[in-house]
């Protein structure tokens, strides 16, 4: 290189100055998807950019927290950290709606009462917003701790698939309409199954309800998802090669979560929350069990309102059998409609990029929208969030994994390469 000449490609902005004449790699740069590779190889005393790191490409949704970042136990200390955050954000919600409910005198009048507010939609609205912290706690412990997008919690392309989610919430919505009346039927003139609340509190009171709910249910149903269905199945990801350990272990924290009611409730939670997980796996992302959750918890708690009984703490752990029993049919429909649909329109269920990852057993082809079915078995189920009334828990389906046709769909656009350095 000419004395005076400008320095090679790697120079600006990454390492110190080398000595003039180090020899530039052909292609007028270093090897792309040097940047942020666990092992890249950069000129001496070169430092990769800061900055969070991809899986590589095509790792399934589970293998998204496998960056190659924080070490062999570094999963430990993004879950112990992330575990006491959420701990805290609800501490500081619930801490903060009692000292509220006492400054404004809107207590209830029995001092053994286990609400902050009289008005039952207030004392909701602390409730759902204290699970929808969640969702800003996980994102900044994948970014922060997990070293990775925040966004590869949401799917495997680093954000969100809005056309996606749209398509499942079209699904979603009149499928669990079917369910609800279904279980209303069924149960219709039985003294379990009547309302126990005020009844119908006024059309002002009730519109006011449903705005309420309908601004914060669908974060409180994404929050769980984010929390169970997403980043602890990352991170348990991060430690084992197969995603049913993950799946298993977060079904099962999901079902506890709700707190113990009926064994019937337990079995739809847990069943549920097997199937979504395997929808998400096998999706690629959180979309479609998000919009499921969310119709599910609208419905039930719009129910809940219009009878006058968002005052009550029942879940849907406290779900009768009927409930359980019809959630045995459509969890598993649910999850095999979308995952028959997420094949004919291409989703990705795997990093894109260059070149194939094999993991876990499994034979997955790369690209954005496409990728035969990772090697995971049918039956494992959707979750439900804690939702009032006779009406169980959202739904899902799926079953044996089909092979995607081929080409790319409309969530195929460009995305960073796996395997590289993205800016935050």
């Amino acid at each position: 290189m000419p004395p005076g000449g400008p320095g090679p490609a790697w120079h600006q902005g990454v390492g110190p100055a080398q000595p003039q004449g180090w020899p530039q790699p052909p292609g007028n740069g270093w090897p792309q998807g040097w940047q942020g590779h666990p092992g890249w190889q950069g000129p001496p005393g070169a430092v990769p950019p800061a900055g969070p790191v991809r899986a590589e490409a095509g790792s399934r949704y589970d293998q998204q927290g496998r960056n190659g970042q924080g070490g062999r136990f570094g999963w430990l200390g993004e879950l112990s950290l992330v575990v006491l955050l959420l701990f805290v954000g609800i501490v500081v919600v619930t801490g903060f709606a009692a000292v509220l409910a006492a400054v404004l005198d809107a207590g209830p009048d029995s001092p053994d009462s286990e609400v902050f507010f009289e008005d039952p939609v207030a004392d909701m609205a602390f409730q759902l917003v204290g699970i929808a912290i969640g969702i800003p706690v996980v994102l900044w412990g994948a970014r922060y701790l997990g070293r990775r997008p925040a966004g590869t919690v949401s799917s495997v392309l680093g954000r969100l698939r809005w056309k996606w989610l749209g398509l499942c919430a079209a699904v979603a919505v009149p499928m669990i309409i079917v369910q609800f009346g279904i279980m209303i039927a069924w149960t219709w003139g039985e003294e379990s199954a009547e309302p126990a609340g005020d009844g119908f509190p006024g059309w002002t009171a009730f519109l006011v309800s449903l705005a309420v709910l309908g601004a914060l249910v669908p974060f409180q149903a994404a929050a769980e998802e984010y929390v169970f269905r997403g980043w602890l199945v990352q991170v348990i990801g991060r430690a084992v090669r197969s995603p049913w350990p993950a799946v298993v272990i977060a079904s099962l924290l999901f079902a506890l979560a709700h707190g113990f009611g009926e064994l019937s409730g337990f079995i739809l939670l847990f069943y549920s929350a097997l199937w979504w997980g395997w929808l998400v796996i096998r999706t690629g992302g959180l979309e479609a069990v998000i919009t499921m959750h969310a119709a599910n918890n609208l419905l039930a708690f719009g129910l809940a309102a219009g009878f006058g009984e968002l005052a009550s703490t029942e879940t849907a752990a406290d779900a009768p059998w009927q409930a359980m029993a019809v959630e045995f049919v459509f969890a598993p429909l649910y999850c095999l409609v979308m995952a028959r649909i997420a094949d004919r329109k291409g989703v990705a269920r795997v990093s894109p990029g260059e070149g194939p990852r094999a993991g876990a057993g499994t034979e997955i082809a790369t690209g954005a929208g496409a990728g035969p079915a990772a090697a995971v078995g049918p039956g494992l189920a959707a979750s439900h969030a804690s939702t009032p009334g006779p009406a169980s828990e959202s739904r899902s389906t799926s079953g044996p994994a089909a092979e995607p046709e081929s080409g790319s769909g409309p969530e195929s656009g460009p995305e960073p390469a796996p395997g590289s350095r993205v800016d935050p």
